[in-house]
């Protein structure tokens, strides 16, 4: 396993690097390119213009300018964001905290209920318990992010939760903490909603995949072998089931991950959570692209150690997989 996971971080390097060509390709390729922080200003100048592009190193290929930018990467140096008037590595490193913990919780609500959901849906099947849950998840992945997230918003922010006595709990719609003092009370409630908005469609999309998972699980011989053993459905369910089940789960987790990241941009945006995805969006509305291919290389990084992660899981999961 430990050969395997080296082999497979060597192979990543390659395919990082031919990401980031891509990308600084394609934002390059942007309307005013690097300069356009700059060319919003209406009383420049192209005497002005000439400097900036000499000071930017602008003035040389494009293939050199990539191969400086890389070799600063290499050292942690992300460049300096126009947009936030900081480092870009300082800019991101500040922000990841709140998405990984967005991030983080919405992975929980919809791996814990998504497979849950897909467990019942599984042992009910053609029930109306099966059919009510198959409705909800193909709601929650026709449902838009965006229109989702305000109704909540609408729903549990503006009117509030009914509660006996006349009272009513309103949730917080915006921010990560009411101060700057930490309060992990405090900070769970205004988690609430933007974890819900973000963990819908993923919610929806494992509840379908373990329905199908499991009922070809139910259907396979050892499961009818150890049932005629006398063993208890719930042992078998969960000792033999569960985890075959979830081999192909795992799959779609890992795959989901992009997914999550662009859900993330719209719901901190709509949420004005501090995270990494409404800095993104700040960057692109400015173009400021040292901070957009910052952002865009290390969720790169991301996508590829989850899929490593995924495969680390499978062997796990079922002991027939091997790596050598």
């Amino acid at each position: 396993m430990f050969t395997y996971v080296v082999r497979r971080t060597l192979q990543a390097i390659p395919l990082l690097l031919a990401i980031s060509v891509i990308l600084y390709a394609i934002l390059y390729n942007m309307p005013g390119g690097p300069l356009a922080p700059y060319l919003q200003n209406p009383h420049i100048t192209a005497a002005d213009i000439a400097r900036l592009k000499h000071n930017l190193g602008m003035d040389q290929p494009v293939p050199i300018q990539y191969f400086k930018w890389l070799g600063h990467i290499l050292v942690g140096d992300m460049g300096y964001s126009t947009s936030n008037s900081e480092p870009v590595f300082q800019a991101l490193i500040e922000r990841l905290p709140a998405t990984l913990e967005l991030m983080a919780a919405s992975l929980v609500i919809s791996i814990g209920l998504g497979v849950a959901a897909g467990m019942v849906s599984a042992v009910y099947r053609y029930s109306f318990v099966d059919y009510f849950i198959t409705t909800l998840a193909f709601f929650g992945q026709s449902m838009p992010v965006f229109w989702f997230a305000l109704m909540m918003q609408l729903a549990f922010a503006v009117h509030g939760i009914p509660l006996p006595g006349g009272y009513m709990i309103q949730l917080p719609s915006a921010g990560i903490s009411s101060s700057d003092t930490f309060d992990l009370g405090d900070r769970l409630i205004h988690l609430i909603l933007p974890a819900t908005v973000l963990s819908l469609l993923g919610l929806a999309t494992f509840s379908r995949f373990m329905r199908s998972s499991l009922l070809e699980v139910l259907g396979t011989d050892y499961m009818r072998t150890a049932a005629a053993k006398g063993l208890a459905f719930r042992t078998i369910l969960f000792k033999h089931g569960l985890k075959n089940a979830l081999i192909p789960v795992v799959t779609i987790i890992a795959l989901s991950l992009p997914s999550l990241i662009g859900g993330a941009i719209i719901t901190e945006t709509i949420f004005a959570w501090p995270g990494m995805g409404r800095l993104f969006l700040t960057a692109l509305n400015q173009s400021d692209l040292a901070l957009l291919m910052g952002y865009l290389v290390l969720i790169a990084f991301l996508v590829v150690f989850s899929n490593l992660l995924a495969d680390v899981v499978y062997a796990w999961l079922d002991p027939r997989v091997k790596y050598d």
